[in-house]
């Protein structure tokens, strides 16, 4: 079975923006490429051929991802979901309880994570241990060097 992918208005006009651009000027702009290289000669010695074609095939998968994750796509608002507990699109501000550093994150969905962002993916473990909490809650981790943890001090949309 194919597996719902949750996005937000704004991020799934993104993906099709850019699939837009793969499909109609990427794609030209590589079937140009292809052809000069073509126009040099003997393909089998050819680099630039070899690498027009290397680029295509990554084009090609990119496309098909992007596709992919249209045709599975759902968007989703934050007003859909309660503030009392973390769910997707949550902001979640939380304090270390070994440091004392707060943080606040965003749950997103894996295709809009961005750790840079502070936008982490529901399917993280981090976003996983924080589903469902409430404010004051801990949130425990699993890490290598032990485990994490987290007191939940907000939750807003």
């Amino acid at each position: 079975m194919s597996e719902t992918i949750y996005l937000t208005k704004e991020r799934m006009q993104e993906i099709e923006e850019e699939l837009r651009y793969l499909q109609i000027h990427k794609r030209k702009e590589i079937a140009e490429k292809i052809a000069e290289a073509r126009s040099h000669g003997d393909l089998s010695e050819n680099s630039d051929y070899d690498a027009a074609k290397d680029e295509q095939a990554l084009l090609e998968l990119r496309i098909a991802k992007l596709s992919q994750i249209l045709a599975k796509a759902q968007v989703i608002k934050a007003e859909e979901f309660p503030d009392d507990k973390v769910y997707i699109l949550s902001n979640v501000t939380m304090k270390n309880l070994a440091t004392g550093a707060t943080v606040t994150y965003k749950l997103v969905s894996a295709e809009e994570a961005d750790f840079e962002q502070n936008k982490i993916a529901v399917n993280s473990p981090l976003g996983k241990a924080m589903m469902g909490k409430k404010v004051g809650e801990i949130v425990e981790v699993k890490v290598p060097a032990g485990v994490n943890r987290f007191e939940i001090l907000s939750i807003s949309k």
